[in-house]
């Protein structure tokens, strides 16, 4: 066991260990561990989106690998050198020659660019104003994709999945699943219907709609309480293994150390907090 694993061990169980102290209550130990949390994160997909969105195919896009640098026109000589002039800056975003990543030249790519700086200028009040265009942009953008993708997926194939057979070379338990599944999205749909009052006939069969959705969403609440319950699971086996003595018992010096900090903040923050004159 070397030192870096054992000191990733402590460190995730201080980790692990400030998240259960907000079931005491809100603590600075928990807050450190949500800052970093979200820190981390920010950086890490900052950083994979960049090299695996970013440089590939806009970078890669806007300056390719040329096959003969020698034939070039004046604006690509000119396009190529301002490329040149950022390659002093970082060698590795901007490799000589050119990215090569299989893409050909697009200038049109230059958009983009553009609208992606204008969105880095709302850092500044006075030129945060920029943004709008490529917050425009990409929200609207965005909004017409994922129509079309909702669409297709939750529309089209949910209707897709109701039209099943009922009668033929079809076994009993085929014909019950269409029923359910047809008397489901009926009474699911009426349930959502509020042109008519939900009285009478129409009411009933609204109701039967309610029972079919409480037993859908509590399908997917209990679904995603499992997931939860084994992230959960698998946190204690590693506060298990690192209670151990080949992690010099990380979990149980920092449990006692995170105890006596939470004891410590509580009875200075209780003494720090004016008590409330009786009426």
């Amino acid at each position: 066991m070397n030192g870096t694993e054992i000191l990733g061990a402590w460190i995730a169980v201080f980790l692990t260990l400030s998240i259960f102290s907000y079931l005491y209550r809100d603590n600075p130990l928990y807050k450190i561990a949500e800052h970093l949390f979200v820190g981390l994160s920010a950086g890490y997909w900052a950083a994979v989106y960049f090299w695996t969105q970013v440089q590939p195919n806009l970078f890669g896009r806007l300056w390719p690998r040329l096959e003969d640098p020698s034939d070039l026109s004046l604006f690509q000589q000119v396009w190529y050198g301002l490329y040149r002039g950022m390659g002093f800056i970082s060698s590795a975003i901007f490799p000589a020659g050119g990215i090569n990543k299989g893409h050909e030249q697009q200038l049109i790519y230059i958009i983009p660019l553009i609208l992606g700086i204008m969105m880095l200028l709302s850092i500044w009040s006075k030129l945060g104003w920029f943004a709008r265009w490529g917050i425009c942009y990409v929200v609207g953008m965005a909004a017409g994709l994922r129509a079309y993708g909702f669409l297709n997926s939750n529309v089209i194939q949910q209707i897709k999945a109701t039209a099943v057979p009922l009668i033929g070379d079809v076994s009993l338990f085929t014909v019950f699943n269409g029923l359910v599944i047809l008397i489901g999205t009926i009474t699911g749909l009426l349930y959502f219907y509020f042109s008519k009052e939900h009285t009478g006939w129409f009411g009933r069969v609204g109701k039967v709609g309610i029972y079919f959705l409480m037993i859908s969403f509590g399908a997917s609440f209990g679904f995603a309480v499992m997931g939860r319950i084994s992230l959960l699971i698998g946190r204690f086996m590693d506060l298990i293994d690192y209670a151990g003595a080949a992690y010099h018992h990380a979990t149980i010096w920092v449990l006692i150390a995170t105890v006596i900090l939470l004891a410590v903040w509580g009875f200075k923050n209780r003494e720090a907090t004016p008590e409330t004159p009786s009426a």
